[in-house]
């Protein structure tokens, strides 16, 4: 694991923390058996494989 030689400020590293930030995933529509779902993008293949169990639709 990559290990900084040198402290970094506490300034510089919330400012990098603060660059991060998180999406809702992009969800794409599927049919299965007829039905169908909305599902994340790179869980398509194994919703349709049946290796995941399909979301409740009854919302």
């Amino acid at each position: 694991m990559a290990v900084p030689k040198r402290r970094m400020s506490r300034s510089n590293t919330r400012h990098r923390r603060a660059q991060w930030k998180a999406r809702a995933p992009q969800l794409v529509p599927i049919v299965v058996d007829g039905r169908a779902y909305l599902v994340p993008i790179h869980l398509v293949r194994a919703y349709e494989r049946g290796l995941l169990p399909l979301p409740d639709t009854s919302a």
